[in-house]
């Protein structure tokens, strides 16, 4: 080892990196190596101070740094901070740079100075930053291409007596074009139900406009009545007529959930697969049928499900992946789909045979191929049909909570979703509300309901009392008002034998576009689990009982004590209150007047009455519907 400081300092020198060694209090530069000179080239610096070598980063928090470490004693660190240098011919040249900056000691422990040792990082970070705004842009196009396939497909499936469906696509793996696939599904006369699948040609912008005329075409002529073929023939002719529409396959399968009693119709289209509860599998026979535009027949064949078999319509996406045959591809399809129908992959309990195949079908098959085309699965499966909702309920606010529970247990079982479930119990609590006002002479208040083969939900509140005439009231009549803007038809009869209400809904059940990105989560939950009420409640927050959260129903049986309460701590509204709703699981047209009549003490700007609830809460919904002026 040689203490000869010439070859120390030339040594230095060589370090491919950026050094620089300052010594004495005023820093003054003993050595830069050559790769720090490459970065600060035409500079003057032996024997300078650094804050002069470097004066165009004074205000760029680097210069201070080598100083603040003298100081100290303490090593400073930067990672990828972008700086600006001068250059001779008076450009500036911008790099990121990762440094440390050390103090400089001597054996003795004396300070001689500072080191700073630096790493040009620009490549790196900007080719960080290319990736970071190409995977910006994929995501971008990816959201647009979602939004407009949501708009083109069908916003959901219908919910039918004795049978289950469930849709699922998947747009094309590393392709931001729009897809061309589709599928469909229609409340049919008869109680029957039709399935539709497509697959247009292509990609892009253009198969998607012609995939969505297509759907429109053969929607409006099944909404009309025509049978498969009067349908795919109108299909047909106007795929003749539209070049992006040739050659376009699709499959049509019209099913009665009673009988089993299947009719349906290949367009050059793969053929449905049909899984019994057993887990045996079997693809129906072709029908014969060309794709659109090609000059061919629609032929159409029957078949019979028996019950508890599930059809399930797909495209060729999901059999030509990557590395499978097509023979390959429907052998794979058939196997997964029977176990995840039958429950053995993997597990959700709460999601029905249906939607497992549609879901995790999907993942299970692509996962360890990847795919190229856009995939399409469509499922039905023949179900008992729901027995019809009865109660009867005593004439007290009280039997509104059980009421609650035992028609969320019937939702549970015909499959509505959250909202529709949110939708449905609202409207019928309040009918519920103002039959028990209206019976108080009679012994019960019946409460009927059925899904129709048309998907549409019927339900009927009846009392035996006397109508009671709408009266001018600031604090009642909302309950009506809330549930006739809730569901899709509402209406009142009354009689002298009593007054009859009568509520129809629509149900559906929404599709999943998915996206393989996050499939542990992409099953977003569709059904709907027996609601509780909970027990009603009002909790102090932090033991200040001007800031309370309220808990479980607010409806006839408790707005009073809740309005009472609130009063109360609000000291008659002269001092500021704040409720929180988020946990209200059921919000009345009582509970709505109680909030009003509370509001209305809290009326003065020094002692504002403040509502919070979050949102997708029952009782966010309701008082955006209500308007409440003091929701905040």
């Amino acid at each position: 080892m040689t203490d000869d400081p010439r070859l120390l300092l030339a040594a230095l020198d060589q370090v491919p990196f950026i050094l620089a060694v300052c010594e004495g209090p005023e820093l003054r530069v003993l050595s830069l190596s050559a790769a720090t000179r490459a970065v600060l080239p035409g500079r003057d610096w032996a024997g300078r101070p650094i804050r002069e070598v470097i004066s165009d980063l004074l205000d760029q928090q680097i210069v201070d740094r080598y100083y603040e470490v003298y100081r100290t004693g303490e090593p400073e660190n930067g990672r990828e901070w972008r700086v600006h240098l001068d250059m001779p011919d008076g450009s500036v040249h911008e790099m990121y740079a990762s440094f440390t900056i050390t103090p400089w000691h001597a054996p003795s422990g004396e300070r001689l100075g500072v080191i700073g040792v630096g790493f040009d990082v620009t490549e790196s970070v900007r080719q960080r930053q290319a990736a970071g705004a190409l995977r910006r842009q994929v995501e971008q196009s990816r959201q647009v291409i979602t939004s407009l396939q949501r708009a083109l497909l069908p916003t959901g499936l219908p919910v039918l007596p004795g049978v289950q469906v469930a849709a699922s696509y998947l747009l094309a793996d590393a392709d931001t074009a729009a897809g061309g696939d589709w599928f469909d599904a229609a409340a049919r006369p008869g109680g029957r139900v039709a399935l539709i699948v497509g697959d247009v040609v292509g990609h892009g912008v253009s198969a998607s406009g012609v995939m969505g005329q297509l759907r429109a075409v053969l929607r409006d002529r099944l909404d009309d009545g025509a049978g498969i073929a009067d349908a795919l023939a109108a299909a047909d002719r106007f795929a003749s007529r539209t070049p992006g529409a040739h050659a376009t396959t699709v499959g049509i399968a019209e099913l009665d959930p009673v009988s089993g009693d299947l009719v349906y119709c290949m367009a050059g289209h793969p053929p449905p697969l049909v899984v019994s509860p057993s887990g045996e599998t079997r693809f129906l026979s072709g029908t014969g049928g060309t794709p659109l535009a090609t000059g061919g027949s629609f032929p159409v064949a029957t078949d019979r499900l028996a019950p508890g078999e599930l059809l399930l319509l797909y495209t060729d996406g999901v059999l030509e992946r990557p590395g499978r045959t097509h023979a390959t591809g429907a052998a794979e399809l058939a196997s997964v789909a029977a176990s995840c129908a039958a429950g053995r992959a993997l597990r959700d309990p709460g999601s029905t045979a249906a939607e497992r195949v549609c879901t995790q079908a999907v993942e299970l098959l692509v996962r360890a191929t990847g795919h190229h085309d856009d995939i399409t699965l469509l499922a039905a499966q023949r179900v008992p049909a729901p027995s019809p909702l009865v109660l009867d309920l005593p004439v007290t606010p009280e039997s509104l909570a059980d009421a609650r529970g035992a028609i969320g247990s019937w939702l549970a079982t015909i499959g509505v979703t959250a909202h529709d479930g949110f939708v449905v119990q609202h409207a019928l609590g309040e009918l519920m509300t103002n039959a028990i006002e209206h019976a108080r002479s009679a012994s019960m208040v019946e409460v009927r309901g059925s899904l129709l083969p048309s998907g549409r939900l019927a339900l009927t509140v009846r009392d035996h009392g006397e109508w009671r005439a709408p009266t001018p009231d600031p604090n009642r009549g909302r309950g009506l008002a809330m549930a006739s803007q809730l569901v899709d038809e509402l209406s009142v009869e009354p009689s002298s034998p009593g007054t009859l209400a009568s509520v129809t809904h629509t149900l559906v059940r929404p599709a999943l576009l998915l996206d393989l990105s996050g499939l542990s989560g992409f099953s977003e939950p569709l059904g709907l689990a027996a609601p509780s009420s909970g027990t009603f409640r009002i909790v102090e927050e932090a033991g200040d009982e001007t800031r309370v959260r309220i808990e479980g129903p607010v409806d006839a049986s408790t707005a009073a004590v809740a309005r009472q309460e609130l009063l109360r701590r609000g000291r008659g509204g002269t001092v500021a209150l704040t409720v929180d709703l988020s946990a209200v699981t059921h919000l009345s047209s009582a509970g709505v007047s109680a909030l009003h009549q509370v509001a209305e003490r809290h009326a003065s700007p020094s002692a504002p009455l403040s509502l919070h609830a979050s949102p997708g809460t029952p009782a966010r919904e309701i008082l955006e519907l209500v308007a409440l002026p003091s929701l905040a």
